[in-house]
């Protein structure tokens, strides 16, 4: 058997073969590990009033420390994430949690402004090394009835973490103070770091293309755990095998997707990592309790993982693009409602909740369809790059949000604003032309 003959035996094994229990526990390793983006931001989000108080920040100020985590996702992106489609994705998921781990645990022994803003930094670079490299593992240990689904599904991760961040964070803020918030945040990532250690293990494809040390070996106990023979020999790879390069996202194949998943990317973070950041602050300034102000930020995120989880099963119907666009429609015209419209505690609770399953929902189909918009030699780089530009929008959001804010913008117009970069995420969305998404 020769090197393509072998690469192609693996990719109908994994499209056509129904998943073994280990191909679902790498899933599920996935779903937990996205639930550390949930955790950070929303530890920050939730800690936001106390922290603003104690130091006496402005809300500017307290947008900067928003955007410093996501500024460490955002250069991760492009320097740490694209090393998973040469070293491996194990070796990034450990050295991503690694910097989680200690940023998170440091955060509470911090006593300064600048303190703060670099250790929201380092955490935030290893968050980056995670996101794309997740949606990629979780891609090519999915078979193709359930690759799209899963994908999907793996970000509902992120609003679970949230939701257990914010039930956490509405008892022992106020008894014990925000740094216990961040000792509780580390030590979630430290089990995950050990979690990874013993269980997750690089993909097939990976295995075959890149041919690390002794992967001949690792190829048949992977296979054996995922209920097949093992193979007999390894071919020998081609001696000028293709780099994951930046440059193939912009080959004649991918060029005009990767500039519409970039932009649909940038504008989808802008509006998300905003109402994510503020939300649970929107709620304290209009009058609400700490404790009512933080289940306003749990009922966001409950909105986002059934969002996220019917987004899925939506799309096996209709197709990925078509479900983004109509997701990120109904997502402009409830933003526009509640900025617009006098609403009792009730209602703002419901608003709220489809908020976070329109606007995180469809913008969490966007995984899934720049999955299969690369190939498995290129991936994480596309995804990584795609999600390192979109970080861009994540960075300016809140900070922006806060200026606008403290220079006397309202709700009703903050929040129709912030609307409108959901259409462009739909749109591009749905102009995507991939023979992989048809």
């Amino acid at each position: 058997m020769n090197y393509e003959s072998l690469q192609l035996k693996f990719k109908n094994l994994i499209d056509n073969s129904p998943m073994s229990a280990y191909q679902i526990i790498i899933v599920a390793i996935c779903f937990v590990l996205n639930m550390n983006d949930g955790i950070d931001v929303l530890v920050v989000s939730f800690s936001g009033t106390a922290i603003t108080t104690e130091w006496g920040l402005s809300k500017t100020e307290l947008g900067y420390v928003f955007s410093a985590g996501l500024a460490g996702m955002t250069l991760c992106c492009f320097f740490i994430a694209p090393l998973a489609d040469r070293i491996g994705r194990r070796k990034v998921f450990l050295i991503s949690l690694i910097l989680i781990t200690s940023g998170m645990l440091l955060v509470a022994a911090c006593n300064a402004y600048y303190q703060l803003l670099i250790l929201r930094l380092i955490t935030g670079l290893g968050i980056g090394g995670i996101l794309p490299t997740m949606a990629a593992t979780a891609a090519e240990f999915s078979n193709n009835k359930n690759r799209d689904f899963n994908v999907g599904l793996v970000q509902a991760g992120w609003p679970v973490g949230a939701i257990l961040t914010g039930f956490f964070c509405a008892y022992a803020i106020p008894e014990f103070g925000w740094r216990l918030a961040f000792l509780f945040a580390g030590g979630v990532s430290f089990l995950m770091l050990v979690g990874v250690w013993i269980f997750m293990t690089d993909s097939l494809e990976f295995l075959g293309k890149r041919q690390p040390e002794n992967a001949h070996q690792k190829i048949n106990v992977l296979l054996t755990k995922m209920g097949h023979e093992g193979i007999s020999s390894l071919p020998e790879k081609p001696a000028a095998q293709a780099k994951a390069s930046p440059k193939a996202l912009f080959s004649p194949a991918y060029s005009n997707s990767t500039i519409k998943l970039w932009i649909a990317i940038f504008f989808g973070f802008l509006t998300l990592y905003t109402l994510m950041s503020w939300v649970p602050n929107i709620a304290k300034d209009a009058g609400l309790d700490f404790e009512m102000a933080t289940y306003v930020g749990i009922a966001l995120n409950l909105g986002a993982a059934i969002g996220t989880a019917s987004l899925g099963i939506v799309a096996g119907k209709f197709g990925l693009k078509k479900t983004v666009l109509g997701f990120m429609l109904c997502a402009v015209l409830v933003m526009l409602i509640y900025g617009n419209v006098s609403l009792s505690t009730t209602f703002i609770f419901v608003m709220i909740f489809l908020i976070g399953t329109f606007v995180q929902g469809g913008f969490n189909g966007m995984y899934p369809t720049i999955s299969r918009v690369y190939p498995a030699e290129i991936r994480t780089t596309g995804v990584g790059f795609a999600v390192g530009v979109g970080r861009f929008g994540a960075i300016l959001g809140p900070t922006l949000f806060g200026a606008l804010s403290d220079a006397g913008l309202g709700i009703p117009t903050l929040f129709s604003l912030f609307s409108l970069p959901l259409l462009i995420t739909g749109i591009c969305a749905y102009s995507l032309k991939s023979k992989e998404l048809s």
